[in-house]
C-alpha cells in the first residue's frame, strides 16, 4: 500500500487550521499566515499549496460540506420512513460534530464570503439545493400540498439557529434546536392533515 505523501497531509492541516482561525477570531479576517502558523508550516507553503487566501477558504468549505454530506447519508441509512428521513436530516444538520462553534463560525462567515466570492457562492448554492431537494423529496410524501412551503420553513430554521449560535445570542444545545425543529415539523404536519381532512 502506497505511502500517503506529503501535500494532501499538509493541505488537509491547512484546511483544519482555516476552520480554527475562522472559528476562533470569528471573522474571515484572518491572513495566510496567521494560518500557516497554525498548521505548523510556511506562508509560502501554504500559497504554493492553494495560491490564494479564498482558495483556501474554498477548501475548508468543501470540507465542511463534504462532512455534512457523509452525515446525512449516514442517517438516512437508518431511515425507512418519509417522516424519519426527515428527521435523519434535520439531526444530521446539527449533528455534534457539525455544530461545533469553530464550524458554526465557518457557516456564518462563509455565508459572508459569498456575496463577494464565486466560489463560495456556488458552493453554498449547491448545499442549499441539496437540503431542500432532500427535505421536499420526503415531504411530498408526507404532506404533498405543503412540501414547499414546508422545505422552506425548515431550511430558513436552520440557517436562523445557526446564525443564533454564531452571534452568540440565544444560542442553543444540539439537542434543543433539533426538538426546536420536529416540532414545527409536527405541528405543520398536524394542520396539513386537518386540513386534508376539512376538504374531504
Amino acid at each position: 500500500m502506497p505511502k500517503l505523501g506529503m501535500e494532501p497531509i499538509r493541505r488537509s492541516a491547512l484546511v483544519e487550521a482555516t476552520i480554527h482561525e475562522i472559528g476562533e477570531r470569528g471573522a474571515l479576517d484572518v491572513t495566510v499566515s496567521q494560518i500557516a502558523r497554525r498548521a505548523g508550516m510556511s506562508s509560502a507553503l501554504a500559497h504554493h499549496y492553494f495560491g490564494s487566501k479564498e482558495a483556501i477558504f474554498a477548501a475548508a468549505m468543501r470540507h465542511i460540506l463534504t462532512l455534512y454530506g457523509a452525515e446525512v447519508r449516514g442517517a438516512l441509512i437508518m431511515a425507512s420512513t418519509p417522516r424519519q428521513r426527515i428527521e435523519a436530516i434535520l439531526r444530521a444538520s446539527f449533528a455534534p460534530r457539525q455544530f461545533r462553534p469553530e464550524i458554526v463560525s465557518a457557516w456564518l462567515n462563509f455565508y459572508v464570503q459569498a456575496q463577494t466570492s464565486q466560489a463560495a457562492s456556488r458552493l453554498l448554492h449547491i448545499y442549499q439545493k441539496r437540503l431542500r431537494s432532500n427535505l421536499r423529496h420526503a415531504l411530498r410524501q408526507v404532506a404533498p400540498d405543503q412540501a414547499q412551503t414546508l422545505t422552506r420553513g425548515l431550511a430558513a430554521m436552520i440557517d436562523g439557529l445557526y446564525l443564533r449560535q454564531a452571534l452568540g445570542r440565544g444560542g442553543i444545545a444540539p439537542d434543543a434546536a433539533i426538538e426546536v425543529l420536529l416540532q414545527y415539523l409536527d405541528t405543520a404536519l398536524a394542520g396539513a392533515k386537518t386540513r386534508d381532512t376539512a376538504k374531504t
